[in-house]
């Protein structure tokens, strides 16, 4: 018990480290790009003489040295304060709080889609592999992961919704009249599937391919080749034996492009005007809004810290030889 809770202490002050590591990162990496908030600021007034951009750079602190701006940012962060947004005139932390759930339930959804649907179609294509399903499924597969994101976006869009207008073609729901229970969930669901089934496309391509490799691999494995010699039948041997092997390597690698599905949800979300933390951030980087910007690739960082911690789980459950070797 002792050893258990000072290994679960250990793995908390080492993602504390690597919270602030990456803090400090973002924080160089965001201001060294060019352009003058200050600037963005004062123009937003009707003016921007050096007077009224002294006294910007004097309000928001971006007259100080940047090791000051730095060690003021993680106090910040230490104690759990995002900063304030200087085009919104908010808190950061209120920004994200607002934006989070879509950008959750629009990657979240996308990521079991693409996590499901791939795994099913490579263990397809892997069992059958060499016959007709499998060469259709590897072609499609290949088609998909070679799509531009925004560029199937917007055949979806125009496909789905401007010749056959099935479904909606931007935004979390319908503007108009307040609508709850029920019909507010199945309008939510009509406007979630065309951005999930642009994200997800490209990783179920991804997880169907490695799957695919997967299932073939296991498959030549000794222990497969004795269930098949006690007379089980194919689809046991598929269920019990081959299955919980070949997800590992999938399930790690979901859990690594776990991060780069959230980062694709800023092309998805500008493409079809969903209100996440992608559209978030892609209107912070047009006006210079560092504070948010900030705040954004922080909570991403820990989003995918905790992903990857999650994943970490999953593997030890799925083989448990991983939890007793450490």
């Amino acid at each position: 018990m002792l050893n258990s809770l000072r290994g679960i202490a250990a793995r908390m002050i080492k993602i504390a480290v690597m919270i602030l590591i990456i803090a400090t990162f973002n924080f160089m990496l965001v201001h060294a790009a060019p352009g003058d908030p200050a600037a963005v600021i004062a123009g937003q007034s009707g003016a921007s003489d050096e007077k009224l951009l002294a006294q910007v750079r004097a309000e928001y602190g971006l007259d100080q040295p940047l090791h000051v701006q730095l060690t003021d940012y993680l106090a910040k962060v230490a104690s759990f304060d995002l900063g304030y947004s200087y085009r919104q005139r908010q808190p950061v932390s209120v920004l994200i709080g607002e934006r989070l759930p879509a950008t959750l339930l629009l990657t979240v959804t996308a990521f079991l889609l693409a996590l499901g649907i791939g795994s099913l179609l490579g263990t397809l294509a892997g069992v059958r592999a060499g016959k007709w399903t499998d060469t259709v499924i590897s072609i499609a597969a290949l088609l998909f992961y070679a799509m531009p994101v925004f560029w199937l976006g917007l055949m979806l869009v125009l496909i789905f919704s401007v010749r056959l207008d099935w479904l909606p073609a931007f935004g979390f729901s319908t503007i108009g009249p307040t609508i709850t229970g029920i019909d507010l969930v199945l309008d939510v669901a009509t406007h979630m599937v065309l951005p999930v089934a642009t994200l997800a496309a490209i990783y179920l391509a991804i997880y169907a391919r490695l799957m695919r490799a997967s299932i073939i691999e296991v498959e030549h494995q000794d222990y497969v080749k004795t269930a098949r010699a006690k007379g089980l039948a194919r689809g046991q041997v598929i269920r019990r034996h081959m299955l919980r092997n070949a997800l590992l390597p999938v399930v790690t690698f979901a859990g690594v492009q776990a991060g780069a599905l959230i980062g694709g949800s800023v092309v998805v979300e500008t493409v079809f005007a969903w209100p996440g933390l992608g559209r978030l951030t892609f209107e912070a980087v047009m006006q210079r809004d560092y504070p948010v910007l900030l705040g954004v690739f922080l909570v991403m960082s820990v989003l995918v810290i905790a992903i990857n911690l999650l994943t970490d789980l999953i593997t030890r459950i799925i083989d448990p030889r991983l939890a007793r070797a450490g």
